[in-house]
């Protein structure tokens, strides 16, 4: 199972799928059908069981899915039944709304530090974290073992920050800057384009308006 090449639109389920039994747990629901998830996610059974099969299947013919041991295996899965470590470079808006999410950690992701480049930030905490320099990102990254590096700034200083950050050690990028990145394979990206959402939901309103006037 770890060598097969699973598809990233089912990979794009899987948070949704974990958040979900996340929910069924909190509310004391110990085993769920394929049907009963779906009604739920408004995503048909037969897609649900294929891609659970993608992994081994975790459910029997007629008898469903154990809640809580499917939530624990989609953690696994998705990484994240162990802790992550991360900075955010540019400690603006963005930034220190990212750093003060709380459920992040409940998730595994421990925010380790805040840096940028405006010396009227430094010494400014979030989360009892001080911001610091940018140009004591890299040591900070090396001796705190750092995997993930988040990307709250503007595009134009992102590429040289990404080629800064290549020696480091680091596992990823969560990239808000608008650029592709150009890193070695060992890095991952995960590019969050905001402004992509609000074009995608604005198409979906007027498809919406216009199938109400054809």
């Amino acid at each position: 199972m770890a060598d097969k090449d699973i598809s990233q639109a089912v990979i794009a389920r899987l948070p949704r799928y974990f958040r979900y039994l996340g929910e069924l747990k909190e509310r004391g629901v110990e085993r769920i059908s394929s049907q009963e998830l779906s009604d739920i996610m408004k995503v048909t059974a037969s897609q649900i069981r294929q891609d659970f099969n993608n992994f081994g299947g975790f459910g029997q013919q007629g008898y469903g899915y154990n809640v809580n041991y499917l939530y624990e295996e989609i953690s696994k899965i998705l990484g994240i039944d162990r802790q992550h470590s991360l900075v955010i470079i540019g400690a603006g808006h963005l930034g220190q709304a990212i750093a003060g999410y709380t459920n992040f950690t409940r998730r595994g992701f421990v925010f380790k530090g805040a840096f940028d480049k405006n010396p009227e930030l430094y010494g400014k905490k979030i989360r009892d974290v001080e911001v610091r320099p940018v140009d004591e990102v890299e040591d900070f990254i090396r001796e705190n073992n750092i995997e993930i590096v988040v990307f709250t700034i503007p595009k134009e200083q992102a590429v040289p920050m990404a080629k800064r950050l290549e020696t480091t050690g680091i596992k990823a990028i969560w990239n808000f800057a608008h650029v592709d990145l150009d890193v070695p394979d060992n890095i991952q990206v995960e590019n969050v384009h905001l402004s992509d959402s609000l074009m995608k939901l604005s198409y979906n309103i007027d498809r919406y308006e216009k199938s109400l006037n054809p």
